[in-house]
C-alpha cells in the first residue's frame, strides 16, 4: 500500500483533537497592578439555575462563563433528612489531563444536572458543593448551594426551549466534520465516480455559460440534499443518544469496551479486510430507484441527492458509521445534525468542483488515495484509544499510544532496508521518528508515565522535591487567628510581608510554588520579604469569611503588606503569574514598601 506522509501528522494529532493535550496552564497574568477585575465572582462565573421539572425529578442547569469550567469530580450531593433523593448521574465532561490530578474531567458553557428524588412530593433541602477554576489562573473555592425541595425554589427558572444548544458544539468541530467529508471523497471508491456523478446531473445539457450555470445550480441541489439527509441522521443519533442518556453510561466499562471495538472494526473496513455496507434488501431497492432517477432537473438532483446519502460506498461508511456512533454518545440532537451537514458539504465540494471545472480542478486517481482510505483507519483507531483512556490506567493508555504510532511508524517502512525512492526514504525517516516516539512512550509506561505529549516527563512528586528546600522560609497558616498573629508580629519587626493565598486543589498553586517561587532569582528577591503562605485546602466558613474580609475570589492571590502591616491594594496579584512577571512585580513592591 501507498505510504503517504501525512500519517504522522493525523498519529499526532488524534490525542488533540481527542482534548487529550488540552493545555492545563491557563495564560500567565501581567502581574504589574491590581488584576482583580480580569475575573468574575463566582455566582456571575457559574450560574445555577433551574429548568422545568417533573414531580420525580429536579432539573437544574450549571450556566458557565466563557473562560472558565467546573471539575465534574468535585460535585456532591447532600439532603436533610438524608435519602430524599436517588442516585446522580452525572453527564460525561471534557477530557482533560492534568500533571497534578491526573486526567480529570471538566464541564465549560453549560451542563444540565438531573436529581432524581426518592419519591413524589418530598419536603427537605438539597446541598449542591461544586468547584471551578477559570482559564486565567484562578480557582474558586468549593462554593455550596441549598435547594428547598417540595417548596418553591429560589433559583430563576428556565424553560427548556429558552436554553442555549449551541453551546454543546464549536464551530472548529464543525470544520473538522467539513475537513473529514472532503477527505474522503479521495477514496479509491468515490473519486472515480465523480465524472459519472457529473455526467448525470448534466444529462442532456450543452457546454454553453447558460448551461454551466444550470450545472451549478443541480449540483449543489444534489449535495445540500445529501447533506441534509446526513443532518437528518445525525440529529436523529444526537436525539437517540440522549434518550438513553449516553454521556453518562460512557463511564462504564460495559459500554466504553463495545464503542471502542466497534471503531477498530469499522478501522479494518477502512484497510480492506471487509466491506461494511447496507444489508442487500434495502441496499438493492435503492439502488434501483437512483438508477431510474434522472438528473437533468431540480426534482431529479434532489432525488439523486437524497438517495444517494443511503448508498455510501465501502471507503464511506465505516467513518460514517464512526461519526454516528459518536454524535449518539453525545446526546447532542442540535451540534449532531450541524455535524453531518458539514461533512455532507464536504464530501459534495469535489462534485461542485468537477462541475464548475471538470477533472482540471481535482487530482487524478491514482494509488494515493488507498492511502487516504488508510489514513481513517488509523483516526478511527485513536478514537478507540481516546474512548478506552477513560477506562484504562494512565500507563496502558500511553502504551495504547505508542502501539498506534508504532504500527504506522513500521506502516511508512521504518524498518525496511530495501532500496527506495527519494519518497519513499523520506516516509521511512518519518516512520522512524514515530518509532522512536513509540519506544518513548513504551519506557514512559514502565516508569509509570501518562502523559501522550510528554511520555519521559518527570512526575509531579519528583519535581516537587526540587523545591522542597525552599518551603522551610514560608510560614504556612490555615486560621484567621495565625495570620493576624503573622501580620502583627511582621508589624512589629518593622518588616513587609508577603501573603500567599494557596490550596491543594489549586492547580496554579502548585505551578506558582514550582516555577515561581522556586527561580533563583526569585527566592533571592523574596529574601526582603517576611513569607506567609494561608493554606485553605480545607475550604471551611472560616476561611471563605476571610477571602470575603480581603475581597478576594480564591487561590491563588499574592498580597503585599507594607511594615506599618497596611497593604498595598494596588500591587496585589490574582491568577497565575510567570516568573518574568514576577520578578519585575517584586522589584516594584520594594519600592512601593
Amino acid at each position: 500500500m501507498r505510504r503517504l506522509l501525512f500519517l504522522l501528522l493525523l498519529v499526532f494529532a488524534l490525542p488533540a483533537s481527542a482534548g487529550l493535550f488540552d493545555g492545563n496552564r491557563p495564560a500567565s497574568t501581567i502581574g504589574t497592578s491590581n488584576n482583580a477585575s480580569d475575573f468574575l465572582p463566582v455566582d456571575q462565573a457559574f450560574r445555577l439555575e433551574q429548568l422545568e421539572s417533573t414531580p420525580d425529578k429536579l432539573a437544574l442547569r450549571f450556566i458557565i462563563a466563557e473562560g472558565y469550567y467546573l471539575y465534574r469530580q468535585r460535585f456532591q450531593f447532600s439532603t436533610q433528612p438524608d435519602g430524599l433523593t436517588k442516585d446522580i448521574v452525572l453527564p460525561a465532561g471534557e477530557s482533560k489531563h492534568d500533571e497534578w490530578f491526573g486526567d480529570v474531567q471538566v464541564y465549560h458553557n453549560v451542563v444540565d444536572v438531573e436529581i432524581p428524588l426518592a419519591k413524589e412530593g418530598v419536603s427537605g433541602q438539597l446541598s449542591i458543593t461544586y468547584q471551578g477554576c477559570a482559564d486565567k489562573g484562578l480557582c474558586y473555592p468549593p462554593e455550596t448551594k441549598q435547594i428547598a425541595l417540595g417548596k418553591a425554589s429560589t433559583l430563576p427558572v428556565i424553560a427548556p426551549s429558552e436554553t442555549t444548544t449551541a453551546a454543546n458544539w464549536h464551530w472548529r468541530d464543525v470544520l473538522l466534520f467539513f475537513l473529514a467529508g472532503l477527505g474522503l471523497t479521495f477514496t479509491p471508491c468515490v473519486l472515480p465516480m465523480l465524472p459519472i456523478m457529473s455526467s448525470v446531473l448534466l444529462h442532456g445539457r450543452d457546454k454553453s455559460p447558460h448551461s454551466a450555470g444550470r450545472g451549478l445550480l443541480l449540483s449543489l441541489v444534489y449535495v445540500v440534499h445529501m447533506a441534509g439527509c446526513f443532518a437528518l441522521l445525525g440529529s436523529l443519533m444526537g436525539l437517540f443518544g440522549a434518550s438513553l442518556n449516553l454521556q453518562a453510561r460512557l463511564q462504564s466499562a460495559w459500554v466504553l469496551v463495545p464503542f471502542a471495538a466497534f471503531f477498530v472494526a469499522f478501522a479494518m473496513a477502512m484497510f480492506g479486510l471487509f466491506e461494511l455496507r447496507l444489508p442487500a434488501f434495502i441496499r438493492n431497492p435503492v439502488d434501483r430507484l437512483a438508477s431510474g432517477a434522472k438528473g437533468g432537473s431540480v426534482l431529479g438532483a434532489a432525488t439523486l441527492g437524497v438517495l444517494s446519502s443511503l448508498l455510501v460506498s465501502p471507503c464511506v461508511s465505516a467513518p460514517l458509521a464512526g461519526a454516528l456512533l459518536y454524535i449518539s454518545s453525545s446526546g447532542d440532537a442540535l451540534g449532531g445534525g450541524l455535524k453531518l451537514f458539514a461533512l455532507g458539504m464536504g464530501m459534495g465540494a469535489p462534485l461542485i468542483l468537477f462541475t464548475i471545472g471538470g477533472g482540471a480542478l481535482l487530482p487524478k486517481s491514482g494509488a494515493w488515495m488507498v492511502g487516504v482510505r488508510n489514513a481513517f483507519g488509523v483516526l478511527l483507531l485513536g478514537v478507540a484509544v481516546w474512548m478506552l483512556e477513560r477506562l484504562l490506567p494512565g500507563p496502558l493508555a500511553l502504551a495504547l499510544w505508542g502501539l498506534l504510532a508504532g504500527g504506522t511508524g513500521l506502516f511508512l517502512g521504518a524498518l525496511e532496508m530495501t532500496p527506495k525512492t527519494p519518497r519513499q526514504k523520506l516516509a521511512q525517516l518519518l516512520g522512524l521518528a514515530l518509532l522512536v516516539y513509540a519506544v518513548a512512550a513504551w519506557v514512559g509506561t514502565l516508569q509509570g508515565r501518562s502523559d501522550p505529549l510528554r511520555p519521559l516527563a518527570m512526575t509531579p512528586a519528583a519535581t516537587s522535591s526540587a523545591s522542597s528546600s525552599n518551603t522551610s522560609s514560608w510560614q504556612t497558616v490555615t486560621t484567621p487567628a495565625e495570620l493576624d498573629a503573622a501580620l502583627r508580629a511582621a508589624k512589629e519587626a518593622g518588616q513587609p510581608l508577603l501573603l500567599d493565598w494557596y490550596a491543594d486543589w489549586c492547580i496554579s498553586c502548585k505551578v506558582i510554588e514550582r516555577e515561581v517561587f522556586n527561580d533563583p532569582e526569585i527566592r533571592i528577591q523574596l529574601n526582603a520579604f517576611r513569607l506567609i503562605r494561608f493554606d485553605m485546602t480545607a475550604s471551611n466558613a472560616q476561611q471563605r469569611a476571610l477571602l470575603d474580609r480581603y475581597r478576594l475570589f480564591g487561590p491563588p492571590a499574592i498580597q503585599f503588606f507594607a511594615p506599618s502591616g497596611q497593604e498595598a491594594r494596588d500591587i496585589r496579584i490574582i491568577g497565575e503569574i510567570g516568573a518574568d512577571a514576577f520578578s519585575n512585580h517584586l522589584k516594584r513592591a520594594q519600592e512601593i514598601l
